[in-house]
């Protein structure tokens, strides 16, 4: 890894750890150092993640040079005359990568020893990978080996995959989805992959009848649940009134149920009339200030295109200046907010600015407008959402509060 004087881009190894952790019903061992973990739950545990519990087997200096292993098997027996469960994953550290342990090897010594437990070698714990590549392949893994086959549910059932750590507001954007789909088709969600679901819920996902893919690192579970199951699936994150209308017109077609009419129409009247005083002091001000009338947004590229296309559309923003947190997905319409763009990012002293907790503080700028990570606050599932109806009038209202402040 390189010098960086900002928070440097996610690994591979805390995009893999960021989405078991919430994983109820099983132990995520980190093969590694005791500090990695120690510091990695504080830190989950802030962002408002709960349910998976994490372990660390510490090393020692005999155990690098020698290459033992004997502190990973003394953990999983703790865990077996502790708690018994089911399902561990096996997460690698920077050391056991460098000397070159061989979890998967492990996996199967273990599985030998102890026939009533699962165990998942993690892959995703290279230098050589991202933080979207480790949540990726995290999110595939467990969709390739943990669902059970199954029949359809009875009643119309969904999963939504991609609800992970590494995604601001990850919690209350799910919940808001959730409560959209039970709205205007009365169906529930069978497992939100991951940051509510257990094991028995990961299970079950086969189940479903169709999947809702919230961000682009789920594409590939939900191909390989559609490969094996048969599953439609749609790849959207909703946002503004416009954009939620048509994802749920989507899903209509996707899963061949009619919209519950009454319950859209309410939604939509709501939504608009509680925008209405909102859009008419946005847009005054935008029209008013034109030089003031730029938005810039930073974080992840599938938040970011939701919301700037939101903002354009549906409020007359004139300028949504975008920007990735992520090399592997910039474009030239969107490009990758390294070390040098963030202080200029900071430095742009007119227009709107929402990015992540670090951003805000170098632009001196109000936190709320945060909509990435890093972040130093504590953070809890009962915030709003930025997705669906709600989300459009709870970024409306920051927009507004943004002029009330005075800090353009």
């Amino acid at each position: 890894m390189g010098l960086y004087k900002t928070a440097p881009p996610l690994s591979g190894r805390m995009g893999a750890l960021w989405s078991l952790a919430s994983v109820r019903d099983a132990a995520v061992i980190e093969f590694g150092c005791m500090g990695h973990m120690v510091y990695g739950r504080t830190f989950l545990h802030r962002m408002g993640v709960h349910g998976g519990h994490l372990y660390s087997t510490h090393l020692g200096e005999t155990d690098i040079a020698m290459g033992d292993t004997s502190r990973l098997f003394k953990t999983v027996r703790y865990l077996m005359d502790e708690e018994r469960p089911n399902t561990i994953f096996l997460l690698p550290s920077s050391v056991p990568e460098i000397i070159g342990v061989d979890l998967d090897a492990l996996s199967r010594e273990l599985s030998a020893q102890f026939p009533e437990t699962r165990f998942f070698p993690v892959s995703a714990g290279g230098f050589g990978l991202r933080g979207h590549q480790g949540v990726e392949q995290t999110l595939l893994q467990l969709a390739g080996k943990l669902p059970k086959d199954s029949d359809k549910t009875q009643t119309p059932t969904f999963n939504i995959i991609g609800s992970c750590a590494d995604m601001f507001r990850f919690g209350p954007d799910a919940a808001e989805l959730s409560r959209l789909m039970e709205g205007a088709f009365h169906v529930k969600p069978l497992c939100v992959m991951t940051s509510d679901a257990g094991v028995a819920e990961l299970e079950r996902m086969g189940g479903a009848h169709m999947n809702l893919v919230i961000r682009r690192e789920g594409e590939a579970a939900a191909q390989a649940l559609q490969k094996r199951f048969g599953t439609p699936y749609l790849s959207a994150r909703p946002y503004g009134i416009q954009g939620t209308g048509d994802w749920l017109r989507k899903i209509e077609s996707l899963c061949g149920i009619g919209i519950d009419g009454v319950f859209l129409e309410k939604e939509t009247a709501k939504t608009v009339e509680e925008l209405l005083p909102l859009r008419a002091i946005l847009q005054r001000f935008l029209r008013a200030h034109p030089e003031e009338s730029a938005l810039t947004l930073a974080g992840h590229t599938d938040v970011v295109s939701g919301i700037a296309d939101f903002a354009e559309a549906e409020f007359g923003f004139r300028q949504c200046r975008r920007y990735c947190d992520c090399p592997d997905t910039q474009t030239s319409d969107m490009p990758y907010l390294g070390d040098k763009e963030k202080r200029a990012a900071a430095d742009e002293t007119r227009g709107f600015l929402m990015g992540s907790g670090e951003l805000l503080r170098m632009a001196k700028r109000d936190g709320r407008m945060q909509i990435a990570y890093p972040d130093d606050m504590w953070r809890h599932n009962y915030e709003p959402p930025f997705a669906g109806f709600r989300g459009a009038v709870h970024l409306a209202s920051l927009w507004v509060n943004e002029v009330f402040s005075s800090k353009l």
